[in-house]
């Protein structure tokens, strides 16, 4: 309890609304990307439309291939995540030097040791959050593999021995599953750019928190790439 009182209001204002807008855009996001059609849920299609080729065909290398390669950017920032964490436990042996650089910087507001190493812990528990979603997405990425492997032969398909449409939708929806989790990997890692601003002072942090959130709206709902995917899907429809 005796934090509370050893960091200002102002910087307990600043996290609530970070964590209050991380939380609720992720909300938003989902809900308002059913409605209308986000990047993950128009990519979600064409996970099914992949999953729908898959069932007719035989070998299935290729798709073997495809999940191997998907799984390998989570990998990547999954270590990457390792050497961020271990860079900030450094960093909280050296708080009085960082602390004198920061107070040297135009505009940023004068903190104690406290306060400042408080705010590495925060950034911390960020890229641990991400961590462990890059590494369960790896793990979700191992399952479809497996699914792909377990697939019935094409002629069994075919032949109606096994239900295309149901196997598809399935390991779809394990391949959605695992993309909603990089998804909320790669947030935190544009949070946590917000979350640096709050070395500046409270007020970057909240202003730093919205140019978040109004990046990964017009990245999610507005950008030139969703716009040629729909193009593209009603072209297959």
């Amino acid at each position: 309890m005796k934090i509370l009182s050893i960091i200002p209001w102002a910087d307990w204002l600043a996290l609530a609304g970070f964590l209050t807008l991380w939380v609720g855009y992720a909300w938003f996001a989902r809900l308002w990307g059913r409605r209308v059609g986000s990047l993950i849920q128009t990519t979600n299609r064409y996970r099914a439309y992949w999953m729908m080729q898959t069932t007719a065909r035989d070998p299935r290398m290729l798709d073997g291939l495809i999940t191997q390669t998907l799984s390998n950017t989570p990998a990547f920032f999954s270590s990457t995540s390792i050497l961020i964490i271990g860079g900030l436990f450094a960093l909280l042996g050296t708080t009085d030097k960082a602390t004198e650089l920061m107070s040297e910087i135009p505009f940023a507001q004068a903190t104690t040791l406290v306060v400042f190493e408080f705010k590495i812990l925060v950034l911390i528990a960020i890229f641990v959050y991400a961590f462990f979603r890059f590494s369960w997405c790896m793990r979700q990425y191992t399952f479809v593999a497996l699914v792909i492997g377990a697939m019935p032969p094409a002629e069994d398909f075919e032949a109606g021995k096994a239900d295309r449409r149901a196997y598809a939708q399935r390991a779809a929806g394990m391949v959605g599953a695992a993309a909603e989790t990089f998804n909320d990997g790669l947030r935190a890692y544009y949070f946590s750019f917000a979350a640096l601003a709050w070395f500046i002072s409270p007020l970057a942090m909240v202003v730093g928190t919205l140019a978040v959130v109004a990046i990964l709206y017009s990245r999610e709902f507005r950008s030139e790439v969703l716009h040629l995917l729909k193009d593209e899907e009603s072209s297959l429809e």
